[in-house]
């Protein structure tokens, strides 16, 4: 621990000018008299530290002293400042914080990101990022009822193994005992997340998201969609990975590829909240089950 603490206030007086003895004994949870003697072992390797009087005193590296930053030029540091700042803001964590401040006080001159990274989603509850993180780290073995797409509610017992986050949302990656057989799981369909005392044994090998798309490809199908002036900035927003075409009347093309789009759920409700704004013009088959769709809707509110 002691290691850990001089390392830390090593970083933190290179990327701040002063820091009081008392502001770092609060942060670490250790008296002020411990403090001076980390200073002096700080001093006593070689890192030239001094100390200002008066009601701002404290310490703080002398003027001129730079961290050796050649492992890493200026865009690399701000590529992984910008992606760490924002897991700091969700997951809360103090290792993640004091990796910034070790970044952050390497000299990389007038130089600015060119780029921001929020890896926030609205669909998902930070505690519950947070949970799962502590689950895989300890190997724990979790419990949680899960909604999937086809809106069946099942219970299930899953061995963690990573987070990661596309299409604007989280997703768990494990082993489902239930199934015997590694899943993947949108984490805002995760509810009553448990951890338990269990911890697993077996060792897991990460997915792949290119072999996952390789062993999907026989059934991917081509998309073209048809929307209207009036929802274009939508229509951008939705189908961002697709080619566009621009009609003579202000109207859109878009060509895109989808996985079994038949049974895509996602791809009708996006269909339906456009209205009669958009038309679907390839697969002809899916038009008739959003005519279907739009029959039931009918009926709905038919006695509205």
């Amino acid at each position: 621990m002691k290691l850990e603490r001089l390392l830390s206030i090593i970083f933190k007086l290179l990327n701040h000018e002063i820091v009081s003895a008392s502001s770092l004994a609060n942060e670490f949870q250790v008296s002020s008299r411990t403090i001076y003697r980390d200073i002096e072992a700080i001093c006593a390797a070689g890192i030239p530290v001094v100390s200002f009087q008066g009601t701002n005193g404290g310490f703080g590296i002398i003027e001129g002293y730079k961290f050796d930053k050649s492992l890493m030029d200026p865009n690399d540091i701000l590529n992984l400042i910008s992606v760490l700042s924002s897991l700091s803001s969700i997951f809360e964590d103090k290792d993640v914080e004091h990796t910034l401040e070790r970044l952050k006080m390497l000299d990389i001159g007038d130089k600015k990101s060119a780029f921001m990274i929020d890896l926030e989603s609205y669909r998902t509850e930070p505690s519950s990022l947070m949970n799962l993180r502590q689950a895989i780290y300890e190997r724990k073995v979790i419990y949680f009822n899960y909604v999937n797409n086809k809106n069946e509610f099942t219970s299930r017992e899953v061995e963690p193994i990573h987070l990661h986050y596309k299409y604007c949302n989280w997703y768990l990656y494990g082993y489902c005992r239930g199934r015997k057989s590694h899943r993947e799981f949108k984490v805002s369909r995760m509810m009553g997340i448990t951890l338990t005392q269990e911890k697993y044994l077996q060792m897991h090998e990460y997915k792949s998201d290119s072999s996952y798309s390789r062993g999907h490809q026989e059934r991917v199908q081509e998309v073209v969609i048809w929307v209207s002036p009036y929802s274009l900035a939508e229509a951008l927003d939705q189908f961002q990975n697709s080619s566009k075409v621009m009609n003579s009347d202000g109207s859109m093309t878009f060509t895109f590829s989808v996985y079994q789009p038949l049974h895509a759920g996602w791809l009708k409700s996006i269909l339906l909240s456009f209205g009669s704004e958009a038309k679907i013009i390839k697969p002809v088959e899916l038009q008739s089950i959003l005519v279907e769709e739009a029959k039931k809707l009918i009926n709905i509110y038919k006695d509205v």
